[in-house]
């Protein structure tokens, strides 16, 4: 079984197409699956889209934060609600293609619990950059959490990362990052917890209307950042 979660805010000029593209994709396999879009609180007519093409598509489960609470909060409803022995979650507009989930699921097995897209390998491939400015404060972060708590992960913000259930349920139940900097916080669990995080080079490009502010976002990561150890050690 194969559980994919959408965080989904003010996301109804996307999302359609995304769900299009997904469900082409999983009725294709021979595995059963689930798909849960997770409404942040959205303020355009997401959360009653959402509902109107699950009237249709016996496997899409729509689940609803009460306000806009963060991407955080919204992947650990769904990944906590979420059935499959994998558990994947994907950004709403599908920059990392849905046809990469096999590259990281096939890292799931033994102590490798964790598979993380990444677009900072060699091997990865870009097909649309993020602007300038974004692409800058996405390198510092990294490097910087790299330094700080996670030595040796390129690309700990790219939305798209799968995880055993096992490891769903132990990374998320106490997550209390709950906006930008959430994806840290899960992976430093990981490894507290004694597992391998593998990082695996994806397909990606850059998709306009994005719900990163390079200036907000970037002083709240950094503040998540500053306390990201004080949090998980305790």
């Amino acid at each position: 079984m194969l559980s994919i979660v959408v965080p989904a805010y003010n996301e109804e000029q996307r999302l359609p197409a995304t769900l299009v593209r997904m469900r082409s994709y999983l009725d294709g396999r021979d595995e059963p699956y689930e798909v849960l879009i997770v409404d942040d609180g959205s303020t355009d007519n997401t959360l009653a889209m959402s509902r109107d093409i699950a009237k249709g598509w016996p496997q899409l489960q729509v689940l609803a934060l009460e306000r806009n609470t963060g991407k955080g909060a919204a992947v650990r409803l769904g990944m906590l609600t979420a059935t499959g022995e994998h558990r994947v979650f994907s950004d709403a507009d599908l920059s990392t293609p849905i046809e990469e989930i096999e590259q990281l699921r096939a890292h799931l097995h033994g102590d490798c619990t964790v598979a993380i897209a990444s677009r900072a390998l060699p091997e990865s491939q870009i097909d649309v950059h993020q602007p300038g400015k974004r692409e800058v404060m996405g390198r510092t972060y990294n490097r910087l959490l790299r330094l700080s708590a996670l030595r040796g992960l390129h690309d700990t913000q790219c939305g798209f990362k799968a995880f055993t259930a096992e490891a769903a349920v132990v990374c998320f139940t106490p997550l209390r990052t709950l906006r930008f900097g959430f994806d840290a916080e899960v992976l430093l669990r990981a490894r507290r917890h004694g597992w391998t995080v593998a990082e695996v080079p994806v397909r990606w490009e850059h998709k306009e209307d994005s719900r990163v502010s390079a200036l907000r976002d970037s002083f709240g990561t950094l503040y998540d950042l500053m306390r990201l150890r004080f949090v998980v050690r305790r």
